[in-house]
């Protein structure tokens, strides 16, 4: 009998790291959302949230689905990569679209692992399953089928004290928190909670998309070691008065500008030029950033604008660190 792996689950942003009454935590890994699937006769999928196939750039994990893991078998979980104790997501964007000999290098490289966090199919159809059941089931079929690296069983707790302690893995490369209702059914909904960890920091105004007069989003930098001064990230959307209080210190760029001359990307997956307006690197900001960085050491993630530091000047900036 054929099937097909369900459409997946997704999270909504809270802003709180409680856990809620109810609800089982995770881990909330920075790395690929995937669904792994071995079909009887040996077939294997591997696709990414939005249906990519990603089987032939990470043949190590389809190799070891097939096996360890029991046909007629689907999981929901996230490929990562692990470098000097720490998860790189750079790592995988770089293996992202290798096939053959590359892929293979690659997975000798940078091996990635896959951690599984559900079980949506076991023989038959679970996702009519509530959480509380699939999880039991996802921690049988790693016990009873002895699986191992490079498959992994994503943690879960009920404790809010445990939950707690997992807020400190930031260091390692994890994002935050999951939390998940234990009698919810798998649907393709926003339903489950994601709680990022943000930290609190400054960074300087070197530019601004919308206009002069109304900026929409703010481009950042910080100064090297070397006194370069780098791009770091762009902010979340300004409100409309958010924009005009930032507009009040802005002061236009003098053609010495170290930005002069460069493109800025309009956002992930597009190839699109924003089109920005460079002012003096003199405003400094307080934003709140998650820990999410690419392979130059830039936010990944659009920066959360808190105010103008008018008490603090450029140079009492943290420094940029790749």
């Amino acid at each position: 009998m054929t099937w097909s792996l369900p459409e997946p689950m997704l999270t909504v942003a809270v802003n709180s790291p409680v856990l809620p009454t109810g609800h089982a935590a995770e881990p909330k890994w920075d790395g690929f959302r995937a669904q792994l699937a071995v079909h009887t006769g040996g077939r294997v999928v591997l696709r990414s949230r939005q249906g990519t196939d990603l089987l032939a750039s990470f043949p190590e994990i389809g190799a070891a689905a097939l096996a360890q893991l029991p046909p007629d078998t689907g999981l929901d979980g996230e490929v990562v990569i692990w470098k000097s104790d720490r998860l790189a997501f750079e790592r995988l964007q770089q293996r992202i679209g290798r096939r053959g000999a590359a892929a293979a290098e690659g997975s000798r490289l940078w091996p990635a692992h896959y951690v599984a966090f559900d079980l949506v199919h076991a023989g038959a159809d679970l996702t009519g399953w509530p959480y509380e059941r699939r999880r039991s089931a996802l921690e049988a079929l790693f016990a009873d089928h002895g699986l191992a690296a490079p498959l992994t069983l994503c943690p879960s707790t009920t404790d809010p004290a445990v939950a707690d302690q997992w807020l400190g893995w930031t260091a390692a490369g994890l994002e935050g928190l999951c939390f998940k209702r234990l009698d919810e059914p798998y649907r393709p909904v926003r339903s489950w909670k994601k709680y990022k960890v943000r930290v609190t920091t400054e960074a300087i105004v070197g530019g601004v998309s919308g206009s002069l007069a109304l900026p929409r989003t703010v481009l950042l930098g910080r100064y090297d070691a070397a006194g370069d001064f780098q791009y770091v990230g762009r902010s979340a959307t300004l409100s409309q008065p958010a924009g005009r209080a930032l507009a009040e210190h802005l002061t236009p760029a003098s053609p010495a500008h170290p930005w002069k001359g460069w493109t800025f990307s309009a956002g992930w997956g597009t190839q699109r030029s924003l089109e920005a307006h460079l002012v003096q690197p003199d405003v400094v900001m307080e934003i709140a950033v998650d820990i999410a960085r690419d392979a130059a050491g830039r936010w990944r993630h659009p920066v959360r604008t808190h105010r103008v530091r008018t008490d603090i000047e450029a140079p009492q900036v943290p420094l940029f660190a790749e």
